[in-house]
């Protein structure tokens, strides 16, 4: 089969379905070929070794992908993150369907919204059958961060959505509680299917090195990896290290690997509480990950207490269950379930910093055998369910569902 893929984004930008979905959608036997922009996420600035031009055709990995100019920028004003995905957008849609060859679907991913702009002009002039698959619930997504505040701008996104969703041939969502918001508004639940993410390839180390993260040898540690901004309010958690210190829980250790934009502001708070109890460590490469993950004795997920976030399972969680360590997921809804269901951790409410530093507490009080079956069920259940190569099957029975239609 000859899959287009469409998304903002691509290596080396940190991506799950890009590069990494079309290097094994070709180990199956299917051609790829890739629209995307010129890399500057997260950062906003252009990467190393690249500069915008009208287009540019790149060959990586044996995957064949065509980039389009777009305005670089990801930073907290509104109007410039919607500049840098409109103009994505427009060259994609205007550019696109004279750079891209015959395909028999294109799979879109989504966010930002803007993309379906490309994907309905590709669709019609080229006649390709479109797999839309929603990541994030916009505009549910800009009003849980705050990014746009104004509500006849929400209502018409709103609107633009909904046209999107209808002109579409298949959707595709990462948990069941987005197919329910989808169908509540409408949107054939026929249409739709469930596939969870898996996460971006790492290695895990054969043996562990704690000396990775400070004091993680004397500490019970408990490490979030990945993007610090303003869904994640990880101020809440600094404010759970805030009650463990009160306590003298001097045991007990958090730990943050990454960036992101609220990473100083982080920090700050760090020195203006004195915690001793809380590790920043720099952002490292995808393939070191790993190291990093088997450090800690157990893994956090934390996302502001929004409706939107009940129903929605961080990207992160995947790479957790295959580390094979025990979670601490302050998310609720559906995430909180598939911990639940796993086996593989301990829930709290997010956003409540004392009721973080009872599930740290308790996590610190199980025994290694306790710990080491939580992990174990994490692995498991990320091998039957979360696992790249399940994922893509069913991406190919959704692909084969939509062009034999």
């Amino acid at each position: 089969m000859r899959v287009l893929i469409l998304s903002q984004w691509c290596y080396p930008e940190p991506d799950l379905k890009a590069l990494t979905f079309a290097r094994e959608l070709q180990k199956k036997g299917h051609s790829v070929q890739i629209l995307t922009g010129f890399p500057n996420y997260p950062g906003g600035k252009l990467y190393e070794g690249y500069k915008v031009k009208w287009s540019q055709r790149e060959v990586i990995e044996n995957v064949e992908i065509i980039r389009v100019p777009l305005y670089p920028s990801h930073d907290q004003s509104g109007g410039k993150r919607m500049l840098n995905y409109l103009s994505f957008a427009f060259s994609a849609a205007l550019l696109g369907v004279f750079r891209v060859k015959k395909a028999d679907v294109m799979y879109v991913y989504h966010p930002p919204a803007t993309i379906g702009i490309p994907a309905v002009f590709i669709r019609f002039f080229r006649r390709i059958p479109v797999v839309y698959d929603i990541q994030d619930m916009w505009p549910d997504t800009l009003t849980a961060t705050g990014m746009v505040k104004n509500k006849i701008v929400l209502k018409l996104i709103s609107w633009y959505c909904a046209f999107i969703y209808g002109i579409v041939d298949r959707i595709t969502v990462l948990s069941h509680g987005f197919k329910n918001r989808l169908v509540s508004r409408g949107v054939d639940a026929a249409k739709i299917d469930v596939i969870y993410n898996w996460p971006n390839p790492f290695t895990l180390p054969e043996i562990q090195d704690k000396s990775r993260i400070p004091a993680a040898a004397e500490k019970f540690t408990i490490l979030f990896a990945g993007t610090m901004g303003r869904a994640q309010a990880l101020d809440k958690v600094l404010d759970a290290a805030a009650i463990l210190k009160a306590e003298g829980a001097s045991n007990i250790q958090f730990a943050f690997l990454g960036g992101g934009i609220c990473l100083d502001e982080l920090k700050a708070q760090k020195e203006r509480l004195r915690l001793d109890n809380v590790v920043f460590l720099p952002r490292v490469n995808n393939s070191d990950v790993g190291t990093y993950l088997a450090a800690a004795d157990a893994l956090l997920v934390h996302l502001k207490d929004d409706e939107l976030f009940k129903i929605t399972i961080p990207s992160k969680t995947q790479a957790y269950f295959q580390a094979g360590k025990p979670v601490l997921m302050a998310v609720g809804g559906d995430a909180d379930a598939m911990i639940n269901d796993a086996g593989a951790g301990v829930c709290c409410p997010p956003e409540d910093a004392e009721a973080m530093a009872a599930a740290a507490i308790k996590l610190s009080r199980l025994s290694e055998q306790q710990l080491a079956d939580m992990g174990t069920n994490a692995r498991s259940y990320f091998d039957k369910y979360l696992a790249i190569d399940h994922g893509v099957s069913q991406f190919e029975k959704a692909f084969e569902t939509t062009v034999n239609v």
